[in-house]
């Protein structure tokens, strides 16, 4: 079993530990193997946690000791390299932090090991988490394990690399706009942004805009995120945004006898989309159809009146251009392509900022009158499948966009704090994942997850793992 232990999600594996058929340095191990097996194409990993194997030992101890066991014992996890952990370099994707190691775990790391989680490795990155592919002069490109002349996204890129090839079951990456749903499309794995305040972003770099950024779970299966996120949600006393505890179980759908009304659109108000994609958005929402949920094409109308990338563009580059500014100083020599790009932008006025602000507010409320009539959205992840490395430019649906609107469907949810949950439920013609989004009302994450466990049960693409 030891071959194929690489090949189970998270919770499988625990409870395989549970019955003490395997035990944790067995499947610790399988995973040390599958890094130095896969790793070296795809570049994923950046640091392996040096004690991994210790705390194997010692799970594996509890276990034939009858100690009370946490739901993730013995099982291994892995963690973006912006995220802080104990004793392991936390490098930001950056020289200018080579080296860096925490005195203490990020809130995020701290929960998954007080479940009994065992820290495997970091994973790769943008520079300062900062574009829509895993590029850096720290520790180079990651490439995408369904084609390695494609890229995993950004910018947990490597994060969703390193699960969707194998060398980890389960994740943590970070969002600013995109960073853990686009990542988990070009992947075809699965992964969750909360709602904005449900995970605490203590120990996390970098923070402005701290409205902006969420942590969040990633996975190959619907039951794995939803667990990872019963266990990361919560206040942690640090992150005033953190404020609403609370668990979701996969099970759990809104508290009503009668049918899930849920709604798709691709637009207008994301830019353009692949046909593909559009086709695999309608089969995930007639699939849906299936179990008795209420489906029918929808629009937003907020969504047309204020495109929100233009919206997010003019808020966060004025709040975050100081934090870069700040982390280069004395240092400009170290930085790469996105750092000088962003300190280049021009500051957003006052009275744009402000516009800005008002527009965010009216997306907010269109989804609030959205979501007074609908349980859940269904939409795009990203308006194409995976692209090939260096791109900027796409033509999309007889349109040519730059690379910034990839993040057209994703960014409304940051801007406005919405929950979006990314899984695969298509193939492209290149053979490349095609996810669709599901996004829930705030602080709804029971019932996204609910839907996704349906279209998990019928999805076409069940079980399909890359060949490397």
């Amino acid at each position: 079993m030891s071959d194929s232990l690489f090949r189970l999600d998270a919770a499988q594996l625990a409870e395989l530990i549970r019955s003490r058929e395997v035990s944790p340095v067995e499947v610790v191990q399988a995973h040390l193997d599958r890094i130095g097996g896969v790793d070296p194409q795809v570049n994923a990993i950046v640091t392996v946690a040096p004690d991994a194997l210790n705390a194997a030992k010692a799970a594996e101890a509890a276990v034939m000791a009858g100690e009370p066991l946490g739901p993730l014992h013995g099982v291994p996890f892995t963690a973006k390299d912006s995220i802080d952990t104990a004793g392991v370099p936390t490098q930001r994707g950056s020289p200018i932090f080579r080296g860096r190691t925490p005195a203490r775990d990020a809130t995020s790391v701290a929960r998954m090991k007080a479940a009994g989680g065992i820290l495997l490795a970091k994973t790769n990155l943008p520079e300062f988490s900062y574009w829509i592919e895993s590029d850096n002069l720290l520790s180079g490109r990651s490439n995408n394990p369904w084609d390695l002349a494609r890229t995993p996204g950004g910018s947990s890129g490597g994060e969703a690399a390193a699960i969707a090839a194998g060398m980890s079951p389960l994740g943590l990456g970070t969002d600013l706009a995109i960073s853990v749903r686009g990542p988990a499309a070009q992947t075809g794995i699965t992964s969750l942004k909360p709602t904005h305040g449900r995970v605490p972003m203590t120990g996390i770099w970098p923070r402005a805009p701290r409205r902006f950024w969420h942590v969040g779970p990633m996975a190959r299966s619907v039951r794995d995120v939803a667990l990872a996120f019963s266990l990361l949600a919560g206040p942690d006393g640090q992150d005033a945004f953190a404020t609403i505890a609370g668990r979701a179980e996969v099970g759990a759908g809104p508290q009503s006898d009668r049918p899930l009304r849920v709604g798709w659109m691709v637009g207008p108000g994301f830019g353009p989309v692949d046909p593909e994609v559009v086709a695999t958005v309608r089969a995930a929402a007639e699939a849906l159809a299936t179990f008795g949920v209420q489906v029918e094409p929808v629009g937003i109308p907020a969504l047309e009146r204020d495109f929100a990338l233009d919206v997010f563009n003019r808020l966060h580059v004025m709040e975050m251009k100081p934090a870069f500014r700040e982390a280069t100083r004395g240092h400009e020599g170290e930085m790469y392509r996105m750092a000088k790009t962003m300190l280049s932008l021009p500051d957003t006025s006052m009275a744009d900022f402000i516009d800005a602000e008002q527009a965010a507010e009216r997306l907010r409320d269109g989804y609030a009158d959205y979501f007074s009539r609908f349980d859940a959205l269904i939409t795009q992840v990203l308006p194409i499948p995976a692209h090939h490395h260096g791109a900027d430019k796409f033509a999309i649906d007889g349109q040519e966009v730059d690379a910034t609107y990839l993040q057209g469907a994703t960014v409304p949810l940051n801007v406005t704090g919405l929950p979006g949950l990314s899984m695969r439920f298509g193939t492209s013609r290149s053979g490349m994942p095609i996810n669709v989004q599901l996004v829930g009302a705030w602080h709804a994450e029971a019932t996204i997850l609910h839907v996704a466990s349906l279209l998990e049960s019928v999805s076409p693409v069940q079980g399909l793992f890359p060949n490397i």
